[in-house]
């Protein structure tokens, strides 16, 4: 994928590219308005979410700093464990836990085999390696009544569904990997050759893509929705949704 590449893509990106450019995936320590109003799964899942979960154990996949495990416990689920390979931001997350009185509720951890009620994943299901297996191990963890809730977001046909590659709308999408791979080296030269490789990883998924994994995996689709980027809600239709939307935000529940 790209048009523009080999040295000339590279200087052009050197070019036009931003200096303060952040690596993509890292987690970085909330801020102060984040720490002190955590509730954004309510406003981005609703009040269905809410009910879901109240007295609920539950499993978040890729859960960071724990921000999202804190928030569900203080919603009222009754446990809350994050799942993430990132093992050294375990401690931030057992200090928010901490922070808001719910340390004996939540768990930090890279596995688990205790079946839950809910699973969820938010923002991450675009940097996943294994999407496909990724879903295959929600629904093992899950009780044959539970429900998952994913929400991801920028796609990979959003104008900044590149991350930390789209330097300006779209620009993933119009350079070849390997100019994108270059120009990377100018501030992390970790060795990445592929968008999968860079840390926290870009597997190009897109709305279309994501629908497909999830009609091979254990699911089937209660609910999903691809909201129109902030703005420009006239222009969303079904050629427009891929390049347009925001996000995924979906309900999936096993299937019997």
């Amino acid at each position: 994928m790209g048009i523009i590449g080999g040295r000339l893509g590279v200087a052009f990106l050197n070019r036009f590219a931003p200096s303060d450019t952040l690596e993509v995936g890292v987690w970085k320590q909330p801020t102060a308005a984040e720490v002190e109003f955590p509730f954004r799964l309510r406003h981005l899942f609703g009040e269905r979410f809410v009910d879901d979960i109240r007295g609920k154990t539950v499993t978040d996949f890729g859960c960071g700093g724990g921000r999202d495990v804190v928030e569900m416990v203080l919603l009222g689920a009754s446990e809350g464990v994050g799942l993430e390979i990132r093992t050294e931001l375990f401690d931030d997350a057992r200090k928010l836990a901490e922070h808001w009185g719910v340390a004996d509720r939540c768990r930090f951890q890279t596995a688990t085999t205790v079946a839950v009620d809910v699973v969820i994943s938010v923002d991450a299901f675009e940097h996943f390696d294994n999407p496909d297996e990724i879903l295959h191990w929600m629904a093992g963890c899950l009780k044959p009544d539970g429900v998952a809730w994913i929400s991801f977001g920028p796609t990979w046909y959003h104008p900044r569904g590149g991350h930390l590659f789209s330097v300006f709308p779209w620009s993933h999408l119009i350079f070849t990997e390997w100019a994108q791979l270059e120009w990377r080296k100018r501030f992390r030269n970790d060795g990445a050759t592929r968008f999968r490789e860079v840390a926290g990883g870009l597997n190009q998924m897109s709305i279309s893509r994501f629908k497909k994994i999830v009609r091979r995996s254990p699911f089937a689709i209660e609910a999903f929705e691809t909201p129109p980027i902030r703005g420009i809600r006239l222009f969303d239709n079904p050629l427009t949704r891929e390049f347009l939307s925001s996000c995924v935000r979906c309900r999936l529940r096993l299937l019997r």
